[in-house]
């Protein structure tokens, strides 16, 4: 391929421009090789290009399809033109600030906040495939820790570039992602802290500078720890090169370091104030750059931001202060003046305030700063003198004492951060962040210039070998020749500076020697490095500079400055000064860490001679620990994998999206980008997979060419036949390279061809259609002439006849109109002679009524002027009473002051205070009463209540209330005039109150005046007032310590009193106790109740009552007396010596004891009267026992003549074989006398239950005394009815028979209505099922005839299955039954074999007791009543289990259950079961139960959920189970709105004894959990198909192939996982969702639930489409937006199948049919303007903006316009929510609200059975 076949008229080529670097242009004409270059521009000029040689010709621009693209490196001709030009376009038209340039991502500032670093999109690019998302600092980091995690290598993101451009805002967010995807979730949360560290380093070492507002004015790698899980543990932080100079100088519209400017503006805050700080233009630190503030920064913020990151990181409140002091000491360093003297001396004024202050925060001698800050010491052999300094020195002197003070200040926050990210585990790898300072060429360029350039020097040749590295190892992976790439190799450059005889070796020497120089020094390096280095070479004008040629640019240095600052010196006397600080901290910031601690006795005595040194001792240089530094930064560097970050300043004015592109091509020739592009571009930048190739250019090959199974041949032949030279291009194992420029042609081979092809088509393509037209035309004008023809004659008809017609119907119509004229006319007349008289009349009623207005409003309008003038009046008189009262009661106040406190006037007030207390006490007794007359009235007021309901619930009182109504709203209309009017008079004194309002505020101002004067006296007199108290306390004082001393033995006999009556209440309280056990071992023997004991037992309670109530008074007293010892303690002698109110507590506390005394006495009193009231009542409550007692007696000896009667009837009935029924008669005799006891037993227990619950009914009534002898009383009564133990006997037999007989017969009744109900039931359940077969029939009737097919089939099928399940519950309920009835027969059968058979002669009756005994027997009951005859009846729906088989029902039902065992049983059985249990303990009322196992279900379903997490089946299950307890919980609660659709069956089942709606929120909750977790599976297994599936696979066939980068081309390496997903499509989610739905179906979830799980799916489909799409810029363009649309119809198209698709679901991929409308709509004119803000309602302006902005157009359609985006943008400004519309990304993890809606159950709780493989054996049906 020569030159010429590329250089043809129409090429489009770049021509170098002074302005905008490079320009575009076309050519004019075709070149020939010797001939000039004709080129017309893209502004429409024509320029001449002169070509001598070949290299000199204009570079090629790349094809249309590879402008914009992502990575730099997949551009076919890689120059620099094309590289700015790219960048350009993604900058400005797309408004993408990151760009791959093969392992680079170029990152330009936009100096504009973006959406673009959220949480949102941190996930987004989780887990992500570098080469598939747009580039971004994110996507280097999730590099970074992809190969951390996955090949267990320590990587590095260096991140360079000038000031300005975005380095720490870029290592900053790179941090971010690294603590937000390798959080921790610990206690430690060491992510946190490291994020802290960001705010204290910008304090401390950022600053404002004239390219950026936060620059960082240091070099730090921040190394991030991980452990083995990938979890962050720690990091370290390392930092280079702190610009100290910066501390006392700043240039112009610079500023200092933040943290000075953060302190001034909170120098208002109490902690701060001792800092003596103000504005920042006060400090000569400060101000040098005038300007104190930054537009967007709040430094008073941005302090509190500091500290808390201080507290984060463990530096505690004082500590963080002594850093402040130290921080304010340095400023107030500038504002110490050294004027000169003299001579050559200088000094410091003494009425300097900054010294003092400065000396005060330091905490050092304030004498010895001044002194040494103009002096200076100098040891000699014999002596030491003390020298003046000069001035200059001075200043020197104090500038760098305050830098050398800042710089360690900077070191120890630097190690303080570090200690507290140490790691607490050993590290397993780690990732460094190196936000360095990039490369520096200014006008004047220093010491700190020549440290930036050396380290980029360093940092470019580890970047250039590792570029190298990885081409190298591509051409080696896939089996390439290749030649030696030559690259620009920077080793002589470093040799220069750092070996020996190197720049920083002589700078090194010179420092040494004691009076070393600049010009010293630079004349070394002219001597050794002049015409010796190529690398080095000195200024033609000048002797004090020279110049380092660097691999970016050749930078001349100025000399001037180097020795100092590389010597860094600060003089030893001020060192000692702050080593001996008084606070420990600012000595420790000085100390020399390296020397040991030394004795300071022994090192007070010094010798007069030092001790001679035999080798001279020098402190490391500056450039010697730095050259260091480097060393071991770049050991480091090279020991992991790098990832280059080059940031970039797009223009120096800080305009937001300006592009210059002088200063972009400076910076990326500084920064290597353009080196890379070079080493790439001379080998083989463009690669192509065989695929990708045969896909692309498919069409440049010939027939016997392609072969689309052997697709490296058909690559070979075919670029055989087009390239000729073999040299341009290689095969490799996988791929194709090519060279570069070699692409661009096979692009325009492939144009060319298309192009051919399309003439061609549209040559046949035209030519067919005309001679089609021809012939229509032809057909069609010989039909056209038939027609025609008969047309006219048809017409000539029709006009005859027409104006015929037309003649008579203008006659009928004239007459008819001049009709309906007069008839109008005179209906006209008659309505207005009507409206006319009308409105005269209603004038003249108008009028009349006017004037009875205007006299009324005349009257009321006059009575409102005249009390308006009262009031006036009234008011002022009011307003001079308040003033004269006020002037008054001020003298009075004034005179109460003074009197207050005077300790007369003290005692005066606790006289009435004691007054007060008793007071007090007797409303307290009162406010009990009260409190009781309420208790009875909240009685009445309930009984009220439910009066009324009654009263409401009666109608009649409606009709009278209605009447009322009309009248009150007649009273309403009436009172709303009245309104009105009111609001008239209103008005007006509103007016009227504003003018008194202004005299009043007029006369408040003058009152002001006066009160402010008299302030000002009584603060005077308070002064007065003091002083004459101080003199008092000292006199005071030891009356008040004798006083103490007395008061203190009082309280300790009163704690000894104390102490004595809490004894004496114990001892009594025992002695009670006492006596209760003896009276109720004397119960059985009391016989009398009036006797001696009851009484004495009632004077013991009173004693115990009275000392009781005593000694919880004295407690509180004892209270009292702790509290006045601990108030004495607390204020101390001194001050209590003051407080008189300790001395009128304790003479209160005495008078209180004697009033406490005299309460206890009449308490006494109180006390014996109402326990006469009680002896009064027991004495009536035991007559009516006596009474009771006779009938009792009475009806004794009945039932003893009854059974005597009994007995001898018996006798005589049994004459032949009285002996066998004499027996039987006696065995049931006993049997009932053992009933009879047990009910003895109960009815006692009872009566005792309810005598102890009377006791605690009425406690205040009923004593302990009282209450034990109404005991005794009682079983007395009861042992006298117990006398003749046979005759109760008899007659409790006599009563249970009769019982048993009344049971029988209610028994036989309730079977008779229970068979009655079943029979209704079944006759409902039929009608229902009728009614249900009509409905089905009617919706069937009006499906589709293949829907109505599927519909009765699916019907059948469930009739079906419920009907095998209800013979299934028949089946086994049967052979239960069986079972059970074998069983019993043979127990029955071994009691008959046991007792033997009766006497033949013996023949019973089924009636007789001989009988029902024998059936007793039959039955096996345990117990030994009477015998009851057992009648077979249905299940109760209740399942019976004992409280120990609690844990082994759990476990069989929900921890071992498997979803499998429940296959062809109802759904959610287990929760039915569960159920039935709950109805169990309800059933037998047993609270505990039902607690245990709610709880233990409730634990039980989470353990198993927990453990099987992962599982969808099991997850499933139990959703199902827990929804449908939660139902059948909701159903049978027996609340209305829950039971109103359950039978009449369902609703007898409903719980009777306990309310379950606690539990019913608790199962809602784990409902929701679960609904959580299994939401959670499905974006587990989902959320890794959706990209593949929606935008990656080619189901519609319409991908088009472009070529690649290096980005790319890493991608497809053997260890990606990506690889994996390329074959997954549409089908593969629909056929994964199917098996979710058919899993659920099976566990019966509800049919909405299941619709709000694929909601949630579908949520998830469309936000991870539109996020990933939104991050892909190849994603963007026509196909796709076709191949979108295809899969959303094949997913519409299930949803509908399975009867899913509502507006729902449409409403959730309503963006994704927008996104896919917004790919394909044209994007030309205004019109497509207002339809694409038309038809995307649903993406935000930001996606709309970026989606046009990322559009690629496809072969031959049009890029889209700048001015069409922004049209975009401009007419959708004012839409909608701004935060909502400024959201780029979708919430992917958003969770739409779940509900359970609640669902009843038609299956009867008694039809259920429990199948025999569940293992539950051990409960039972009832």
């Amino acid at each position: 391929m020569s030159t010429e076949e590329l250089y043809t008229k129409g090429a489009r080529v770049w021509i170098r421009d002074p302005e905008e670097v490079w320009i575009g242009g076309t050519l004019t004409k075709d070149y020939k090789e010797g001939q000039n270059v004709e080129v017309e521009l893209e502004d429409g000029q024509e320029r001449t290009i002169k070509i001598k040689t070949k290299d000199a010709m204009p570079p090629l621009r790349n094809p249309e399809i590879l402008i914009g693209e992502n990575d730099l490196t997949s551009l076919s001709y890689l120059h620099e033109p094309a590289v700015l030009y790219n960048l350009n376009v993604r900058f400005i038209q797309n408004r993408a600030i990151y760009t791959y340039c093969g392992i680079v991502l170029v990152a330009i500032n936009p100096y504009e906040q973006l959406p673009l670093y959220g949480e949102d999109v941190i996930n987004a690019y989780h887990s992500q495939d570098m080469a598939g998302m747009d580039p971004h600092i994110f996507a280097v980091a999730e590099e970074a820790f992809k190969r951390l995690s996955r090949f267990e290598q320590d990587q590095s993101i260096i991140v360079s570039g000038e000031s300005g451009a975005g380095k720490t805002v870029s290592a900053k967010y790179a941090m971010r992602y690294f603590a937000t995807v390798g959080g921790s979730y610990e206690e430690t949360q060491v992510e946190k802290k490291v994020l802290a560290s960001n705010p204290i380093m910008e304090s401390i070492g950022n600053a404002k500078t004239t390219r950026n507002d936060n620059s960082s004015r240091f070099g730090k790698y921040v190394e991030i720890s991980f452990n083995k899980i990938h979890h962050i543990i720690g990091a370290h932080m390392r930092t280079y090169l702190l610009e100290k100079t910066r501390v006392v100088f700043q240039a112009s519209e610079e500023r200092n370091y933040h943290i000075f400017y953060q302190l001034c503006a909170s120098s208002d805050l109490p902690e701060l104030q001792e800092l003596q700080l103000g504005h920042p233009d006060e400090f000569f630190y400060t101000n040098q750059g005038e300007a104190p503030e930054v537009v967007g920064i709040n430094d008073r913020d941005d302090l509190e931001e500091t500290r808390d990151a201080f507290q984060l990181v463990g530096i505690s409140e004082e500590t963080q202060m002594s850093i402040f002091r130290v921080v304010a000491a340095v400023l107030h360093f500038g504002n110490v003046e050294v004027k000169p003297e003299r001579g050559d001396n200088s000094s410091i004024e003494r009425d300097n305030e900054n010294i003092g202050v400065l000396c005060k925060l330091l905490g050092i001698e304030e004498g010895q700063m001044r002194k040494w800050l103009v002096n200076r010491k100098i040891v000699t052999v014999r002596e030491v003198l003390t020298k003046p300094l000069p001035y200059q020195q001075a200043l020197n002197g104090r500038d760098a004492l305050a830098k050398h003070i800042y710089a360690q200040l900077f070191k120890w926050i630097v190690k303080q951060v570090n200690k507290a990210l140490v790691p607490t585990t050993k590290a397993h790898n780690f990732i460094g962040v190196l936000d360095i300072y990039g490369f520096e060429m200014f006008a004047i360029n220093s010491f700190e210039q020549f440290c930036i350039n050396y380290a980029n020097e360093k940092l470019q040749q580890q970047f250039t070998q590792h570029v190298f590295k990885l081409e190298q190892e591509e051409y080696i992976r896939e089996k390439i020749e290749w030649n030696m790439i030559d690259f620009y190799d920077n080793q002589p450059c470093i040799d220069l500076i750092e070996n020996k005889l190197g720049i920083l070796d002589l700078l090194d020497e010179e420092c040494m020697v004691p009076k070393g120089n600049d010009d010293n020094w630079c004349q070394k390096l002219y001597s050794q490095h002049v015409n010796k280095s190529k690398h080095f070479t000195k200024p033609r004008t000048s002797n004090s500079s020279y110049v380092v040629h660097h691999f970016a640019d050749k930078v001349e240095y100025t000399a001037e400055g180097f020795v100092e600052k590389n010597r860094d010196n600060v003089n030893d006397e001020h060192l000692n000064i702050l080593r001996a600080s008084q606070y420990e901290f600012v000595a420790d910031l000085f100390r020399d860490k390296n020397t040991k601690a030394v004795d300071p006795k022994r090192s007070a005595i010094k010798p007069m001679t030092p001790a001679v040194r035999t080798q001279k001792q020098f402190k490391k240089s500056v450039g010697s620990q730095f050259r260091d530094s480097l060393k071991i930064l770049m050991t480091k560097l090279n020991s992991t994998t790098p990832h280059y970050v080059r940031c970039i300043k797009p223009n120096d004015l800080k305009e937001s999206f300006c592009y210059e592109p002088k200063r972009a091509v400076e910076q990326l020739r500084a920064c290597g980008v353009l080196e890379t592009i070079r080493i790439s571009a001379a080998g083989f930048p463009s690669r192509w997979t065989y695929p990708e190739f045969f896909s692309r250019y498919r069409v440049l090959m010939i027939k016997k060419e392609a072969n689309r199974n052997n697709m490296r041949g058909s690559a070979e032949k075919t670029l055989t036949r087009l390239i000729t030279n073999p040299d341009k291009y290689q095969f490799g194992k996988t791929k194709i390279f090519f060279r570069a420029g070699q692409v661009a042609y096979m692009e325009k081979l492939r144009a060319d061809l298309l192009k051919k092809a399309c003439v061609r088509m549209q040559k046949t393509v035209r030519g067919y259609l005309q001679r089609k037209r021809y012939k229509r035309l032809k057909a069609a004008t010989v039909v056209l002439q038939k027609h025609i023809r008969a047309t006219n004659a048809r017409r000539l008809v029709k006009f005859m006849r027409r104006t015929k017609a037309t003649i008579r119907l203008q006659k009928a119509w004239r007459r008819y109109r001049q009709r309906k004229a007069y008839l109008h006319i005179r209906r006209a007349v008659v309505t207005i002679q009507a409206f006319t008289r009308g409105m005269y009349g209603r004038r003249y009623y108008k009028e009349v009524l006017r004037e009875a207005r205007a006299t009324t409003i005349q009257r009321y309008t006059r009575g409102l002027l005249a009390r308006r003038s009262y009031q006036k009046a009234r008011k002022a008189i009011i307003l001079l009473q308040c003033c004269t009262r006020r002037m008054y009661a001020k003298r009075e106040l004034k005179q109460l002051k003074i009197e207050a406190k005077s300790v007369e006037h003290f005692k005066k007030l606790n006289i009435g205070m004691e007054n007060k207390i008793i007071e007090l006490q007797q409303k307290l007794n009162q406010q009990a009463k009260v409190s009781s007359m309420n208790k009875e009235k909240e009685e009445v007021i309930i009984k009220l209540e439910t009066k009324v309901k009654e009263m409401e619930s009666r109608g009649g009182e409606v009709d009278v209330l209605q009447k009322k109504k009309v009248e009150m709203e007649d009273e309403l209309t009436k009172l709303r005039r009245e309104l009105d009017e009111t609001r008239t008079e209103r008005d007006k004194l509103l007016l009227d109150m504003k003018a008194a309002q202004e005299q009043f505020n007029q006369e408040k101002k003058l009152l002001e005046a006066e009160s402010e004067k008299l302030r000002k006296d009584v603060l005077e007199k308070e002064n007065i007032l003091k002083e004459q108290g101080e003199r008092m306390e000292g006199e005071i004082k030891k009356q008040v310590e004798d006083e103490t001393a007395g008061l203190r033995k009082d309280l300790e006999d009163e704690r000894y009193n104390h102490q004595k009556l809490v004894q004496d209440y114990t001892r009594l309280e025992q002695r009670k106790q006492n006596l209760e056990d003896e009276v109720k071992s004397l119960e059985t023997e009391v016989k009398t109740i009036e006797s001696h004991p009851v009484e004495r037992q009632i004077v013991i309670d009173v004693k115990e009552g009275s000392e009781s109530g005593y000694g919880t008074l004295s407690t509180t007293d004892l209270d009292d007396t702790d509290t006045v010892d601990r108030e004495i303690e607390e204020q101390g002698e001194e001050k209590a010596s003051m407080d008189m109110s300790i001395f009128l507590k304790l003479q209160k506390r005495l008078k209180d004891l004697e009033k406490e005394k005299k309460q206890l006495e009449v308490d006494l009193e109180k006390k014996d009267d109402v326990n006469k009231e009680r002896s009064n009542g027991l004495e009536k409550e035991i007559h009516t026992t006596n009474l009771q007692m006779q009938r009792l007696k009475e009806d004794n000896n009945k039932l003893r003549e009854e059974v005597e009667m009994y007995k001898e009837s018996l006798e005589k009935a049994s004459e032949g074989d009285g002996s066998q029924v004499i027996k039987v008669f006696n065995q049931q005799i006993e049997v009932l006398n053992l009933e009879n006891e047990k009910h003895r037993d109960e009815i006692i227990k009872l009566k005792t239950e309810q005598i102890v619950h009377r006791e605690v009914a009425t406690p205040d009534v009923v004593d302990a005394g009282t209450n034990t002898d109404r005991q005794l009383y009682v079983d007395q009564a009861a042992e006298d009815l117990n006398k003749d133990g046979d005759l109760e006997m008899a007659y409790q037999s006599l009563k249970m028979t009769n019982q048993i007989l009344e049971k029988e017969l209610q028994a036989q009744t309730k079977n008779h209505e229970h068979e009655v109900k079943e029979l209704k039931e079944e006759v409902k359940k039929v009608m229902k099922d009728n009614d249900r077969q009509q409905e089905i029939i009617g919706e069937n009737l009006k499906l589709k005839p293949e829907d109505r097919v599927n519909a009765i089939a699916q019907h059948e099928i469930t009739r079906l299955t419920t009907e095998n399940m209800d013979l299934m519950e028949q089946n086994e309920y049967l052979e239960k039954n069986v079972k059970k009835l074998k069983k019993q027969l043979k127990a029955a059968h071994k009691k008959l074999t046991s007792v033997g058979e009766p006497s033949p002669g013996l023949t019973p009756t089924t009636d007789s007791p001989v009988s029902i005994l024998a059936n007793h027997h039959d039955m096996g009951t345990p117990n030994h009543g009477p015998a009851v005859r057992h009648k077979e009846r249905d299940l109760m729906g209740i399942i019976e289990y004992q409280a120990d088989d609690q844990p082994r029902l759990i476990k069989n039902i929900i921890i071992d259950f498997k979803p499998k065992m429940a296959d062809g049983y109802l759904p959610g059985l287990p929760a039915y079961i569960i159920f039935m249990c709950v109805r169990h303990a309800d059933y037998i009322n047993n609270d505990n139960k039902i607690k245990m196992l709610l709880t233990g279900v409730i634990n039980g379903i989470k353990k198993t959920v927990k453990k099987h997490f992962e599982e969808f089946e099991y997850v499933s299950f139990w959703l199902t189970n827990t929804c449908r307890l939660l139902h059948n919980l909701k159903q049978y609660s027996g609340e209305q709105s829950f039971s109103s659709q359950n039978s009449d069956f369902q609703n007898e089942h409903c719980l009777r004894n306990f309310d379950l709606s606690e539990y019913r929120r608790v199962l809602n909750d784990l409902a929701v959990h679960i609904y959580q977790m299994l939401v959670r599976i499905i974006e587990n297994q989902v959320q890794p198909m959706i990209v593949p599936a929606m935008l990656e696979s080619d189901s519609a066939g319409l991908t088009a192939n472009k070529p690649t980068g290096m980005r790319g081309r890493s991608s497809s390496s053997v260890n990606n996982p990506q690889q994996e997903m390329r074959n997954v499509s549409i089908e593969s989610i629909i056929k994964q969702l199917s098996i979710y739905l058919a899993v659920m179906n099976s566990h019966g979830v509800d049919p909405q639930l299941i619709r709000q799980v694929m909601k949630q799916t579908f949520y998830l489909v469309t936000s991870t489409t539109i996020n990933n799409l939104l991050l892909r810029k190849e994603m963007c363009h026509w196909s796709k937006g076709v191949q979108i649309r295809y899969n959303l119809s094949e997913l519409e198209e299930w949803l509908r199948t399975n009867n899913m698709f509502d507006q729902g679901m449409e409403n959730i991929l309503e963006p994704l049919v927008q996104v896919a409308q917004l790919l394909q709509v044209k994007k030309r004119t205004d019109d497509d303007v207002k339809l694409i803000c038309d038809t995307c309602s649903m993406l935000t302006t930001t996606q709309i903006v970026k989606i046009l902005s990322l559009y690629t157009p496809d072969e031959y359609e049009s890029r889209t316009e700048i001015s069409f985006i922004r049209q975009v943008q401009q007419k959708l400004k004012n839409r909608g929510d701004a935060k909502r519309e400024a959201q780029l990304l979708i919430d992917a993890r958003h969770q739409i609200p779940v509900t359970f809606p609640y669902n009843p159950s038609s299956v009867l709780l008694n039809e259920i059975s429990i199948p025999a493989k569940f293992g539950l054996n051990y409960v039972h049906c009832i």
